[in-house]
């Protein structure tokens, strides 16, 4: 291998399992006239490694490579075809891509290629920047039906189900000639889908109660996130009692326990699970 100036390693092609080749700055590979046909793991990590036409001459040169790890190693795109992949790479089980420079979904999809790739690990790559985590791992893991583990966690079969049916929806709204060929293998494989609801579960913040007060009845918004010792510091100025001498109660207006009294000053109106329409009464505490 070579960096400026010409770097060689050499091997005995009988015994060589495991190659590290790590930190060297490595730009080019100088592919041996000699096939090692006992490698099964390199470690190329944090080299200068840019161009597939780079990475294809490891496969050349070791043919039953099992585990190639390139991490920090800025390539850009995997250029050869779903053939040459396949004949390049023909026991590839395991393979990192962490910090590469992959930019497109398309060199994901030629992972595809490696018959017999089971684990990837595809972290800090400039294509998943834009997504969420759930995002990020829900639509690889659709894209790679073949793999079992990705960046170092197993997927199980609830998992895959799950996230290939998150990337029909997420794909759904897009044109038809724009949307990935998985899109299509999967819309064949459960239909299409429907979207999902839309759940708001952030609590209410407010709600609009009537307040019933000897024969007067008001409509007033409440905040909920304010103590009992604050509402009755609102109701003040409506039923024109000191707080001291008021007794509220709530009504939930589909409760079948009848009111509840507030007695709690410091307690939260939100742990009431006051709702719009309920009702609160105000009366004078009995001297």
């Amino acid at each position: 291998m070579e960096a400026g100036a010409y770097r060689h390693f050499t091997f005995s092609p009988c015994r060589l399992e495991e190659l590290f080749l790590c930190l060297n700055d490595y730009k080019t590979v100088s592919c041996s006239p000699v096939c090692c046909h006992s490698l099964k793991l390199l470690h190329i990590t944090d080299n200068d490694l840019r161009d597939w036409t780079e990475i294809r001459k490891l496969g050349v040169m070791f043919p039953s490579l099992d585990t190639l790890v390139m991490a920090n190693n800025y390539l850009t795109t995997i250029e050869d075809s779903e053939d040459s992949l396949a004949r390049l790479f023909p026991n590839l089980r395991s393979i990192s891509l962490h910090k590469s420079g992959l930019q497109c979904w398309e060199d994901i999809d030629k992972l595809n290629s490696f018959p017999k790739l089971e684990e990837v690990r595809l972290l800090g790559i400039p294509l998943l920047q834009s997504y969420t985590n759930e995002e990020r791992r829900k639509l690889v893991i659709a894209r790679l039906p073949s793999v079992t583990k990705l960046n170092g966690s197993v997927i199980m079969d609830g998992e895959r189900e799950d996230s290939e049916r998150f990337f029909i929806r997420y794909y759904m709204d897009f044109p038809q000639e724009e949307a990935p060929f998985r899109y299509h293998e999967l819309v064949t494989k459960y239909g299409k889908l429907e979207k999902l609801a839309v759940v708001d579960l952030r609590p209410q913040s407010s709600a609009k109660v009537e307040v019933h007060f000897k024969d007067q009845v008001e409509e007033m918004t409440i905040r909920l996130d304010q103590t009992v010792a604050e509402l009755k510091k609102q109701l003040k100025t409506l039923v024109q009692l000191p707080t001291s001498s008021m007794l509220v109660t709530y009504m939930d207006h589909e409760a079948p326990f009848g009111p509840e009294e507030m007695k709690y000053n410091s307690r939260a109106l939100h742990s009431y699970g006051i709702r719009d329409g309920d009702k609160i009464y105000v009366d004078s505490k009995a001297k």
